[in-house]
């Protein structure tokens, strides 16, 4: 029998992928792959499969023997950056990347994030994922790092990047796994969140049925393609998965901001006992298709979508539920001696903000939903320095959609406040 430490599997393992690396500076299909995997949380598939299956000892392992390896590397690398092993893993050949998919559990049972479809899957139901938002105004972009805090060596794992565009009559936060390309004809585009002309009413779209496309929307496709592309090959959809409105302050009084959601792709059977909300399996569109050539960055056309803001997508919603989950913010307290509203955070937010907000479900008495459940704080939100955020979120929201809602805060609101 094949004897071997666990310290050697993983050594052996990012040799490999330093290997991997290097070969990949053949071609530049294999650069794009590499700036791709230093960027979001980790990839859907491997690359350059035939040349790793010919050329990795790794491929040829007995099965038991391969179940054992990386059944053991999960459990011993829990967090970020060591939880990286578990990627390359994925990343040898087609038997390790299936064995790994298959051992590797969702958010929602294991509280753990590993590859991209994780922030499109609901969070935990007991402890939250707890990330932070850094704000850079100069260039209106906005980084969801995984982390309590900022570390010192700026290696905190980016798992979303947002950046807001200004148009005419509403306000886009276009929402990318990375964090140099916004491109909503890139297949690191999962979504965006759009805003009214007064900043009181936003609407989440996400880049795929939050169903594995079982449900068949009614959105019109939003193609995508270069203005000297006569038939573009990448078509795109964007599904409505959720609204986020702002009460507007008539009588301008002072308090926090009154916000409510609705998120159509979550059916409020969710919360109940023994409910589930929906989990995808996998991204619209495979590695494979990011490396092919057609997709290379250099000498690109500026890029022209061919549906006005003024078109709109039908709302998704999930198979036989007829009440989607709607969230309320938590009111917060008047403390007399401080002269402020007060919201208990648990010292995850310490600098007063009116973004500040925690989100509780909005039920009825007919929901059958327990008090417990109710109470239970789904979203959190709240500042902590200059430009820097902090958001903690559990299930059923996922981290694209707690992410989503978040951004609403950042748009001007003269009309709420």
């Amino acid at each position: 029998m094949i004897q071997m430490s666990l310290k050697s599997i993983m050594r052996e393992l990012k040799e490999l992928k330093d290997g991997i690396g290097n070969m990949s500076k053949r071609g530049d299909q294999s650069k794009l792959w590499r700036s791709r995997t230093r960027s979001h949380v980790a990839p859907d598939e491997a690359p350059l499969e035939s040349q790793l299956s010919e050329q990795s000892p790794w491929a040829n392992l007995p099965p038991e023997l391969l179940l054992d390896i990386i059944q053991r590397v999960e459990e011993s690398e829990t967090a970020w950056p060591a939880r990286a092993v578990v990627v390359f893993c994925a990343a040898v050949c087609r038997s390790w990347r299936e064995i790994t998919k298959e051992i590797v559990k969702t958010p929602e049972q294991c509280g753990r994030l590993t590859f991209p479809i994780s922030l499109k899957q609901p969070g935990p139901r007991e402890s939250p994922i707890q990330c932070y938002i850094r704000r850079d105004r100069t260039s209106s972009t906005f980084l969801l790092f995984y982390g309590l805090v900022p570390s010192e060596g700026e290696s905190d794992k980016l798992l979303l990047a947002a950046r807001k565009v200004r148009r005419a009559i509403c306000t886009d936060f276009v929402i990318s796994l990375v964090a140099d390309d916004f491109s909503r004809a890139s297949n690191t585009y999962v979504g965006k969140l759009r805003s009214n002309f007064l900043g009181t009413k936003f609407t989440v779209y996400d880049s795929q049925s939050p169903c594995d496309s079982r449900i068949q929307s009614t959105a019109r496709p939003r193609r995508r393609f270069h203005s000297k592309q006569v038939s573009p090959r990448l078509p795109a959809c964007n599904y409505i998965i959720g609204t986020v409105t702002y009460e507007l302050n008539v009588l301008r009084t002072r308090g926090p901001r009154r916000m409510h959601c609705i998120l159509h792709s979550i059916p409020v059977s969710a919360i109940q006992e023994g409910g589930t909300a929906p989990t995808p399996s996998a991204l619209p569109q495979s590695l494979d298709e990011q490396l092919s050539p057609l997709h290379s960055s250099k000498g690109k056309e500026p890029i022209v979508d061919t549906i006005s803001p003024s078109i709109r997508a039908t709302p998704v919603f999930s198979p036989g539920s007829r009440e989607p989950l709607a969230l309320k913010n938590k009111a917060p307290r008047w403390h007399e001696q401080l002269q402020c509203w007060c919201l208990n955070f648990k010292g995850r937010v310490t600098v007063a903000s009116v973004k500040n907000f925690q989100l509780v479900a909005a039920v009825e008495p007919s929901h059958n939903v327990s008090p417990e459940e109710q109470e239970k704080v789904i979203l959190q939100f709240g500042k902590i320095g200059k430009d820097i955020f902090t958001m903690d979120y559990r299930y059923p929201l996922s981290a694209f959609q707690a992410f989503a809602i978040s951004l609403s805060c950042f748009d001007t609101k003269p009309a709420c406040e």
